[in-house]
């Protein structure tokens, strides 16, 4: 067994050379400033690279990651990077990123035990029970990702509803939330219409944004029967 990860030194050289090749005087640009537009989060799943998703450079994603995405008050280390991102590098966009298949959300979905993690997974199950009736009526195969997608959506209303977020908005900062799921399937990412720009928008998108996604699960679902 190799204790020196010489391969991964030699793949940071060889990577550091190319970029420097390609662009003349970069890293020494990346020393003067750090300027992101945009602050992702999501999930900790070695499969979603950020910067490479969304083909941005370093320096112009800040980025946050978790298992299963998650954004809850009481994370000081999110509540921190949401509020470093906001106030001083002055970001544009809070993207909540989630993805299909994600392993947290399938536990939580099945009450899987895993270790020490069962404790962060249960803000995911507290997704889950809220719209318990209505994943019930989800093809079983499909409920995983149904499930991805209503955490996506629950986590950025927690997102808007940060003291941070909200102090932001009302000293009139351009800042959006957004939420977005990667599908692994074919490395594309979807918008899940869950976009905010303004405390006063937040339920109207929320409730749109879930009604988007029931219907595209259950489409033969009326809206009576599923709330």
């Amino acid at each position: 067994m190799t204790t020196e990860l010489k391969e991964l030194f030699e793949n940071n050289l060889r990577w550091a050379r190319d970029t420097e090749t390609r662009s003349p005087g970069f890293f020494t640009g990346l020393l003067k400033q750090q300027a992101p537009q945009y602050l992702w989060i999501g999930c900790a799943d070695s499969r979603v690279p950020a910067n490479d998703l969304v083909g941005l450079l370093p320096g112009e994603l800040f980025v946050h990651r978790n298992v299963a995405n998650v954004v809850v008050h009481s994370d000081l280390n999110c509540l921190s990077v949401i509020q470093y991102a906001t106030d001083m590098l002055k970001v544009k966009h809070i993207i909540i990123v989630g993805h299909s298949g994600c392993g947290g959300v399938a536990a939580a979905l099945h009450d899987t035990r895993i270790g020490l993690a069962d404790n962060w997974i249960r803000h995911v199950q507290d997704v889950r029970n809220r719209h318990q009736a209505w994943l019930e009526m989800v093809d079983e195969e499909q409920r995983v990702n149904a499930l991805c997608e209503l955490n996506v959506v629950e986590q950025a209303l927690n997102a808007c509803q940060t003291t941070i977020v909200q102090d932001a908005w009302q000293r009139k900062q351009e800042l959006v939330v957004h939420g977005w799921v990667y599908g692994l399937h074919n490395g594309q990412l979807q918008d899940l219409r869950m976009t905010v720009a303004s405390a006063e928008d937040t339920m109207t998108a929320y409730e749109d944004a879930i009604n988007l996604i029931r219907v595209r699960y259950t489409p033969d679902l009326v809206p009576s029967e599923v709330d």
